[in-house]
């Protein structure tokens, strides 16, 4: 593990969310290099994450979610789904963020998958303590995400990173073995299955999934990373499944980055990455705190 694959997590996610911007929504897309857009919420909520864990030494999750607001106030045309912005507005009037805040919106909480898209600094903070990095993700997830299925999915992810940043042979089979979710486990055999039919990408959404929920994304982000061989491909490939491409691209990308590092995302993704050097500077404070 080194420097660069923290840094390629953070960036890989923030192309993967730019990249699949501009077909968000669409079924049977067809790029091949792919231009970048401007980033989405997935990209805003990651950097707060990444702030908060900075300026707190470790999760602070109250302190996250005010975070959350602060910069959802600077920028409210992110692109942000109807849900968090509804729940920082209760926060900013003083309502707990432990509160599940999300059940006032969505009966049972809300099962999307806002808080895996934004974990990757969680990843790579805990990325060395499973037990822990599965506390964290939870309890960040529970600001906006309190059904179990959005915590599950923000765990998963988290821990698919962290396994990336190892470059772990038996990625999958580890992610079975952590799951505590019968559903998502049932999704990651199918992850197994359909490794073969990478080019029937009809049958892999109809199995995966390409929606905006938990369980029907972060397995299709992990899938399209294991089904590809380069970081480039695998978020060609994710955005190429249609459907909530920005957040399925991010998840991506933030494991991709983390298997193959900084140097393998193409130059010419790079260069045009907003806020990029601001997001690297986040990645490098991240190492520097893990690695002291």
């Amino acid at each position: 593990m080194n420097r660069s694959k923290f840094v390629g997590s953070l960036v890989g996610l923030a192309v993967g969310d730019s990249l699949g911007a501009r077909s968000e929504g669409s079924f049977a897309v067809e790029i091949k290099e792919g231009r970048l857009s401007r980033y989405t919420d997935d990209t805003a909520m990651m950097i707060g994450v990444a702030e908060s864990l900075i300026e707190c030494g470790g999760l602070n999750a109250e302190h996250m979610a005010k975070r959350f607001v602060e910069n959802y106030e600077k920028e409210p045309w992110r692109g942000y789904g109807p849900g968090p912005p509804r729940i920082f507005k209760m926060i900013k009037q003083g309502a707990r963020w432990d509160k599940a805040l999300d059940k006032e919106l969505y009966p049972g909480g809300s099962f999307g998958n806002g808080s895996a898209m934004r974990v990757a600094p969680i990843a790579l903070f805990y990325r060395d303590d499973p037990n822990k990095l599965r506390e964290a993700a939870y309890e960040s997830s529970r600001i906006t995400h309190s059904h179990p299925l959005a915590m599950e999915g923000a765990a998963l992810e988290a821990y698919a990173i962290a396994l990336a940043l190892n470059e772990e042979k038996e990625l999958l089979d580890k992610l079975i073995d952590f799951t505590e979710s019968e559903a998502y486990r049932r999704k990651l055999e199918s992850v197994r299955k359909l490794l073969p039919q990478r080019q029937n990408k009809r049958k892999i959404v109809e199995e995966l999934g390409n929606g905006v929920e938990a369980l029907n994304s972060v397995p299709t982000a992990i899938y399209s990373f294991l089904a590809s061989s380069s970081f480039e491909s695998s978020l060609i490939y994710a955005v190429n499944l249609g459907g909530d491409t920005d957040t399925i691209a991010a998840m991506c990308g933030a494991i991709a980055g983390a298997w193959w590092g900084i140097e393998e995302i193409p130059e010419r993704w790079r260069e045009h990455l907003e806020n990029r050097k601001y997001i690297e500077n986040l990645a490098e404070n991240l190492w520097n705190m893990v690695s002291g």
